[in-house]
């Protein structure tokens, strides 16, 4: 993958931007509301809600930048809600762009610096405690390559479907609904007919919902 470059989105978070792919890894809107109003508010409180649990297990498809756990394990924290979170990215951050990135400077909690380090200091291919509510595993690999164990929440943070088309195939798709538990929620920033057909046709019911800043809908979808 070629060298990616920072780049500042409208509420001043960063996203990176790879050229190769012409891509982002956040919205160029806003890095910091879009992940926290799609991964956060429409999947994990979401179902913490509907379920009325005080556990859950969350399996995240792109860890990036590590933004998603960190708004993850704030949220564990604030609401004591025991988080394992599983995350998987084939191209990890390097100690030079993570030691770049804004923000725990920009979310407003005293937890957030501290957080924020132990999330990307902690080793991959094990489980790190966090804190006392948000574990954490990372792993290496690619999605194609990996079988996930039983989730609860599904954040599906892949790069487009126009840039890595590989990453939305139905086969990968169905890895996902094979570890979502009954009344699993499937929660992605992506809206794509495509995608709505094939969740449809793995047995969710499928949910196209407001997006975030600069994004007319987004999809959540319930394993039934």
């Amino acid at each position: 993958m070629s060298k990616r470059k920072f780049l500042i989105t409208a509420d001043g978070s960063h996203t990176l931007f790879i050229p190769e792919l012409d891509e982002t890894y956040h919205s160029v809107h806003g890095a910091i509301q879009e992940s926290r109003y799609v991964f956060i508010d429409q999947g994990l409180d979401f179902f913490v809600r509907l379920k009325c649990v005080k556990s859950i297990k969350v399996f995240e498809v792109g860890f990036g930048t590590g933004l998603n756990a960190l708004l993850a394990a704030l949220y564990s924290n604030d609401r004591q809600v025991k988080v394992s979170y599983q995350s998987i990215e084939a191209f990890p951050l390097t100690e030079k762009e993570i030691i770049q990135l804004n923000y725990p400077t920009l979310i407003d909690h005293k937890s957030s610096g501290a957080l924020f380090q132990k999330i990307h200091h902690g080793l991959w291919e094990t489980w790190n405690d966090i804190s006392a509510y948000f574990r954490l595993s990372k792993i290496n690999k690619k999605i194609q390559d990996f079988d996930p164990g039983k989730c609860d929440v599904c954040f599906y943070d892949a790069f487009a479907p126009s840039k890595q088309p590989d990453m939305w195939k139905k086969d990968v798709l169905a890895k996902i609904c094979k570890a979502l538990t009954d009344n699993g929620v499937f929660i992605t920033y992506c809206a794509k007919g495509q995608l709505k057909r094939d969740l449809k046709a793995l047995g969710f019911e499928v949910e196209s919902l407001k997006g975030p800043p600069g994004k007319k809908e987004m999809v959540r979808a319930i394993k039934i």
